[in-house]
């Protein structure tokens, strides 16, 4: 379970963004007062254009950045009070790939698998059912460096799922990637979805979107627009298709209510 409440993020500005924004403020809100919730079981999808906040949001959630002010309750810890619990229950995916070059993959799960806390006896056994079900044995021996993007981004997704985490977040996990890494990505979420967990994902591809999601927020320069379920969308939007109608939310602003 996710609980997002008021949730406010804040940004100094320099007097060269306040040029370029033209604006006398000395900050900006690049999460403005949002509030929502994930639940175990379905999978959320948190929608909106380049510097929206989405990515902010996801990154507070994952304890990465600080919230300004407002709550965040990951399997019931705050991320103010109980970083260290969320992390713990939490799996990160971020189509941004950073790992160790000079690491073999099997050597950077296990590295993370130990960071968790992990028994090595448990933490082979999972690594080996992620290996296996993403393919990486076929390139396991090789240095991270020598290694394409698809591959990097399946090391990426064991590194992630090494804990067995109840709660998953996915931001643009699916950016940059060929077809079959791409679906394999979609086969997890669903699977994460199956065995109960709590997914949460953002992405430009509304045909991910379409095909994965069950609960909907549109977020557009740090506010709200739209929160609720993928069928009280669709009943919306009538006959629109998904992009048509989140474009027309998007430039006309409107806050869609159930």
């Amino acid at each position: 379970m996710i609980q997002v409440k008021n949730l406010v993020k804040q940004y100094k500005l320099s007097k060269q963004q306040k040029k370029e924004l033209q604006t006398q403020a000395n900050t900006v809100n690049a999460v403005n007062n949002i509030s929502f919730e994930c639940k175990p079981g379905r999978v959320f999808s948190l929608l909106g254009p380049n510097g929206a906040g989405k990515t902010t949001s996801l990154r507070m959630i994952s304890t990465i950045l600080k919230p300004t002010s407002g709550e965040i309750l990951v399997d019931d810890y705050s991320v103010n009070d109980k970083p260290a619990a969320v992390r713990a229950s939490i799996g990160f995916l971020t189509g941004s790939t950073n790992l160790y070059d000079r690491l073999t993959p099997g050597e950077v799960v296990s590295y993370f698998a130990d960071l968790y806390g992990m028994e090595r006896d448990a933490s082979d056994k999972r690594k080996k059912v992620l290996f296996d079900q993403l393919g990486i044995y076929e390139f396991s021996q090789k240095r991270i460096s020598q290694l394409s993007t698809g591959m990097k981004q399946k090391v990426s997704i064991a590194r992630a799922m090494i804990h067995d985490p109840a709660v998953v977040v996915f931001d643009e996990p699916t950016s940059g990637l060929d077809v079959i890494t791409a679906d394999n990505i979609i086969k997890l979420i669903r699977q994460c979805k199956e065995e109960g967990k709590t997914v949460i994902f953002s992405s430009h591809i509304m045909s991910e979107v379409d095909l994965l999601c069950d609960d909907l927020a549109i977020i557009h320069k740090g506010n709200l627009l739209f929160n609720d379920s993928m069928e009280n969308f669709r009943n919306q939007i009538g006959d629109k298709s998904l992009t048509e109608a989140f474009i027309d939310i998007v430039q006309d602003n409107i806050h869609l209510t159930a």
